[in-house]
């Protein structure tokens, strides 16, 4: 890994993200705004506003990445799917959808396959699937599990966190993703990230996304506070 890493190169890791219940419009569109200027990869936000990101963000390079059974991850899979299909068709790139943790724990292994096999069914291939593990509520086990479930589901990334639960995205974590699911699949950190060193680190430890709401500060080489 290049610790030198910085600029255009760097800014392609980000999902620059606003996903706090308050956030207005005029919040997505300065978001949008840093997006472009920053070349981040896709600006993360609450499905409500991506048609609204998705025209600002067109021909702009800047994918736009919703949220889907947000945050708690405990909602039906037909519920969830129907987030998805709305979501495309409002124009979202990316999908980041929650772990259904519960079904998880209880050992209903192939209800958690089925759920987000459907949410990958439902992108059709127009969108990347990413999937929240939500680990500061899991076991490394159940990270594992989590991890092998997904893949074999066909997501294209697992993500760290939702950034409203406990913890967030650490180095030990992403090198047990990234082991988990090994080269083939993307691995996002995401929840409590605020800093370049961190970043660089997480980098370093096999992440090849990052989701977070201090961007900007983060690229010029400053510390953020947020998700």
């Amino acid at each position: 890994m290049n610790q030198e890493l910085g600029g255009a190169a760097l800014a392609a890791y980000f999902d620059h993200t606003l996903l706090k219940p308050e956030s207005a419009e005029q919040d997505i569109v300065k978001l949008c705004a840093e997006a472009k200027e920053h070349g981040f990869a896709t600006v993360c936000i609450n499905p409500y506003w991506v048609a609204e990101a998705s025209r600002r963000l067109q021909g702009s390079g800047v994918g736009v990445t919703t949220v889907i059974g947000f945050p708690l991850g405990a909602n039906s899979t037909f519920v969830k799917v129907a987030e998805t299909r709305d979501a495309l068709a409002s124009g979202a790139t990316e999908i980041d959808m929650v772990l259904n943790v519960g079904a998880l724990k209880s050992g209903r292994l192939d209800a958690v396959e089925r759920d987000v096999r459907a949410v990958k069914e439902a992108c059709g291939g127009r969108a990347l699937l990413k999937v929240i593990l939500e680990v500061g509520l899991l076991t490394d086990e159940e990270k594992a599990t989590a991890c092998a479930i997904c893949k074999r589901a066909g997501a294209d990334y697992v993500k760290t966190s939702t950034g409203f639960g406990p913890g967030g995205a650490t180095v030990k974590d992403i090198a047990l993703m990234r082991e988990a699911v090994g080269p083939e699949m993307g691995v996002k950190a995401s929840g409590g990230v605020r800093d370049l060193e961190t970043v660089r680190a997480l980098i370093a430890a096999g992440a090849t996304r990052i989701g977070a709401s201090a961007s900007v500060k983060i690229v010029n080489g400053g510390t953020g506070e947020g998700y």
